[in-house]
């Protein structure tokens, strides 16, 4: 067939430029989010920051949202495509209380400041306790040590090697060129420095591998402790056999009896395997919550959290000026104008959509918050999308990467959508009640006799609940648990 040319005519959806953003900023966490709005303020010159405290979105009706430059947007002209339908009036263990009455709390659910004595004007991170890093608590104790310029030098520069967990995992001679030391820094110096680094503080810091670190703390120990002279011979010779637990070949390659290599074996397991973890970290990393669970008055309350909302405003003379120049249609200024606004509406929208999944999520896992892990119910996306009118992967961007604070701790919103169990009844519970049955039954065993995964499948069969032994294997391995041979204590 002849090449021909011909029209054809058809229909698409596509997302508008404004709901693309929208999209976007309700995926963002928390701390993305703020990153988004500071490259706003620092590049539309239509942005400004609000030095105020921006006001709880939670009191916003569901029916209208406010606009840009302050006006008043009816629920019609919003973009419903993450909204959906009107929200229902929230309920009464989720509905924001405005009759609070003298609760004068603050975002966290503690008390007000007159039960404590602390003024406004206090920063409670001026009460925190730092714990030094690693690091710094050598510096300090290499500090009281009388040195000459050089030793003190090649001391902090073995310091400084050191990785997180206290180990030395540099060779020596890979630091003699690290500095520049006249003379030159030779190995024997090193190895001096390394000595001493190895007893500033507490025994194991500055090995170079996991046996000579098991050495120190054996050696730190009195010359009576029990055991004692066996075990530096295990973990400097045999260390890998009595990771197999070849009991009977080790007897044979030390000389011992079975009682003496017991006792060692027990005071082996006493030691740190990673002395440097004990010490504060550098690189701490924050959890921002996006809303905050709190009980007022028998009613749990949910609230978007004030350190994340939007603290951005039009500024008015700049939006006005604008307006009032000529062609101000065509300049390529009101493409950043109408920006500004896009990205006021979809922040406020952003925290209406995901008050709104935390209160329904609330109101689902009411008895979470009373009982604890063992209460939680189990709960799809579907359930939430369905009761808000919005779609499921709606759902799935606003719960993803956000937080809640509650009285009993931090927690993702996915948390609060465990997977569904069977039961011998024909009702349904979820994995984390039965995660939360295990950590019980584990917390309860005889340490001397440990709990086997058939044992605890067989426990929670007694208690209706029907998992599998790989289930619970699964479980117990998500819960960080070793199996029951690594729990038997002699």
């Amino acid at each position: 067939m002849p090449p021909t040319i011909e029209l054809r005519a058809k229909q698409t959806f596509a997302l508008t430029p404004r709901l693309q953003q929208s999209v976007r900023l309700l995926q963002l966490s928390s701390l993305e989010f703020q990153q988004e709005l500071r490259n706003a303020l620092d590049t539309n010159p239509f942005l400004e920051y609000d030095p105020s405290v921006p006001e709880d979105l939670a009191g916003t009706k569901p029916s209208e949202t406010a606009g840009a430059d302050g006006e008043t947007l009816p629920a019609a002209e919003r973009d419903t495509a993450l909204e959906g339908a009107a929200s229902e009036p929230a309920t009464e263990s989720t509905s924001s209380s405005d009759d609070g009455g003298d609760y004068a709390g603050d975002a966290y659910g503690r008390g007000p400041s007159r039960y404590n004595g602390d003024s406004e004007a206090t920063d409670p991170t001026e009460w925190a306790r730092v714990q030094p890093t690693l690091h710094e608590q050598l510096h300090d104790a290499l500090r009281l040590y009388r040195l000459d310029d050089r030793d003190r030098e090649v001391a902090r520069l073995v310091i400084e090697a050191l990785d997180d967990d206290g180990y030395l995992r540099q060779d020596l001679a890979d630091l003699t060129d690290v500095v520049e030391f006249e003379p030159a820094l030779t190995e024997d110096e090193l190895l001096v420095a390394l000595r001493l680094v190895q007893t500033l503080d507490r025994p194991g810091l500055a090995a170079r591998s996991l046996s000579e670190c098991l050495v120190l703390q054996l050696e730190a120990l009195p010359p009576e402790t029990p055991g004692r002279d066996v075990a530096k011979q295990v973990v400097a010779h045999h260390l890998d056999r009595l990771a197999r637990r070849e009991h009977a070949e080790l007897q044979k390659q030390i000389g011992c009896d079975a009682e003496e290599l017991r006792v060692a074996c027990a005071l082996v397991r006493k030691l740190d395997p990673k002395p440097g973890n004990s010490y504060g970290r550098a690189d701490d990393n924050y959890i921002v919550p996006d809303v905050i669970v709190r009980n007022v008055r028998n009613k749990w309350v949910v609230t978007v959290n004030p350190a994340v909302l939007p603290r951005a405003r039009i500024h008015r003379m700049y939006a006005e000026l604008f307006a009032q120049s000529a062609g101000a249609s065509r300049s390529p200024l009101a493409q950043q104008l109408q920006e500004a606004r896009w990205l006021i509406r979809n922040a406020q929208q952003r925290f209406e959509t995901i008050q709104r999944v935390a209160e329904c999520i609330v109101a689902h896992q009411k008895p979470f918050f009373q009982y604890g892990e063992i209460a939680l119910k189990p709960l799809v996306l579907r359930d939430v999308a369905e009761e808000l009118g919005l779609h499921e992967s709606t759902i799935s961007r606003a719960t993803g990467n956000k937080y809640m604070a509650t009285p009993r701790g931090i927690f993702e919103f996915k948390h609060f959508f465990p997977r569904e169990l069977g039961t011998e009844s024909g009702g349904t519970c979820s994995a984390a009640a039965v995660r939360a049955l295990l950590k019980e039954m584990i917390a309860a065993e005889n340490t001397r006799d440990p709990l086997s995964d058939v044992a605890l499948a067989k426990m929670l069969a007694d208690q209706g609940v029907l998992v599998a032994r790989r289930t619970v294997a699964k479980y117990r391995h998500l819960m960080k648990v070793p199996p029951a041979e690594l729990r038997r204590q002699v």
